[in-house]
């Protein structure tokens, strides 16, 4: 071989080293199947470390998913990129996270929870981002155009608490937070027990950042009455306080709480597993108490592959529980990113391509944690101040021997319920 010759070889090995370490090394991750596709940035945000609702589990199981899913060779091949933010519980927070979502160049916010819809909902709309499987805490979620919730929120827990307590309760008391968001929540209990022609229940509104509710446990008691009465209370992390106080009345020591004297209720956000958990388990004040809940139990087998998931990326990760109802929301949002990407089959993905694939009916598997996920026109439900709820179904269960258990098997479609309320 002649000395140019040797030269231009040469020159071509070291080109083709350098191409197949960029696809190796730099541009393909393990198992991927090309090497021009763009990475997917999306953001997760939830409050943490405040002195309200704190869900730190959800941007935690954010982040396990995006180790996992690298792990696998990425979502079609692209690198998913996981942003966090804390949005504090304010609203100032809340829009800070948006515009940093903006400013980074993420496609969604995916399995996030905010209380201050109006504050972030306006920045995604304006740079087209959509908000894909939001906790469902706030009606915004569930009017926004570019809102893809996963359940059926407040709306669909409460219409179906009033139909689970229908069935065993002569009367019911609820006791909720003493705000604009708190005064719709009665409407909605009464449609559910409406539909078993049930009696309106006792309207007991109540401090949200109250340190006890001795005065409200006792009306609401007394009210309910020792003859199959009910209390159900939806005061967030609040609720726990609540039953506290509700526990230590003098005629709850004599007649009993749950099976044996007035039946205890709530709501999923207001009552999870670990709420049980760390205010005594079986001994908890809890116990016996029924819970309308979005999904199916802790034990179910659909939660599997998140088990599974959670076991690999975050088993020491303390934030982040399998029974908790934000980690599951999060894991449900991230099956919904996985399959909409899947189902473009690009080489980049932006905001624009995820919500029109959204919109013409892509649809979601989540394995039998919620029934098949569309957000067509046609799959909305369309009910006054909730239309875009798609998941119309609810779980009833009750804590039994310190678990939050079935107590029915399978889901509960309150739509039509949710549709009668005023």
């Amino acid at each position: 071989m002649t000395g140019r010759r040797l030269t231009s070889f040469l020159a071509h090995v070291t080109t083709a080293a350098a191409g197949a370490s960029l696809l190796t090394g730099c541009g393909v991750l393990p198992g991927a199947t090309g090497g021009s596709r763009e990475p997917v940035t999306v953001m997760t945000w939830a409050p943490d470390g405040t002195r309200a609702t704190n869900m730190p589990g959800m941007p935690a199981m954010a982040k396990a998913y995006g180790r996992w899913i690298n792990e696998s060779g990425g979502i079609d091949g692209h690198e998913l990129r996981v942003l966090t933010c804390n949005e504090e519980n304010t609203s100032a927070g809340a829009a800070a996270c948006a515009r940093r979502a903006v400013k980074e160049g993420a496609v969604a916010v995916v399995g996030s929870y905010s209380r201050h819809a109006h504050a972030f909902l306006a920045p995604l709309e304006a740079a087209g981002i959509p908000y894909i499987g939001g906790y469902g805490v706030t009606e915004d979620e569930f009017t926004s155009p570019l809102s893809y919730p996963v359940n059926g929120g407040q709306a669909s827990l409460l219409a179906g608490n009033g139909i689970q307590l229908a069935e065993s309760c002569r009367k019911v008391s609820l006791v909720r937070p003493d705000n604009a968001a708190g005064d719709k929540l009665p409407d909605l209990l009464n449609s559910g027990l409406r539909k078993s022609r049930h009696g309106s229940a006792i309207d007991i509104p109540a401090a949200e950042d109250s340190t006890e509710y001795t005065r409200q446990a006792g009306r609401a008691r007394s009210r309910a009455g020792n003859d199959k009465g009910c209390v159900t209370a939806v005061l967030g992390e609040r609720t726990q306080t609540f039953f506290d106080s509700f526990r230590r009345l003098p005629e709850n020591a004599k007649d009993g709480v749950g099976d044996e004297g007035v039946r205890i209720s709530s709501v999923l956000g207001s009552v999870a597993q670990p709420v049980i958990d760390r205010t005594g388990g079986p001994h908890s004040p809890f116990e016996g108490a029924y819970v309308t809940g979005w999904y199916p139990e802790e034990n179910d087998p659909s939660w599997a592959p998140m088990r599974k998931v959670i076991k690999e990326q975050a088993f020491v990760d303390n934030r982040v529980d399998p029974a908790d109802a934000g980690v599951q929301t999060t894991w449900i949002a991230y099956t919904v990113l996985k399959q909409v990407v899947e189902s473009l089959d690009t080489d980049t993905v932006d905001a624009h391509a995820l919500s029109m694939a959204l919109d013409r009916g892509v649809e979601i598997d989540t394995g039998g944690l919620t029934p098949p996920l569309r957000w067509r026109h046609e799959d909305l439900l369309g009910a006054t101040g909730f239309p875009r709820i798609v998941n119309q179904q609810v779980t009833f269960q009750v804590v039994r021997q310190g678990r939050l258990v079935a107590q029915k098997p399978g889901f509960v479609d309150v739509g039509q319920t949710v549709l009668t309320a005023p």
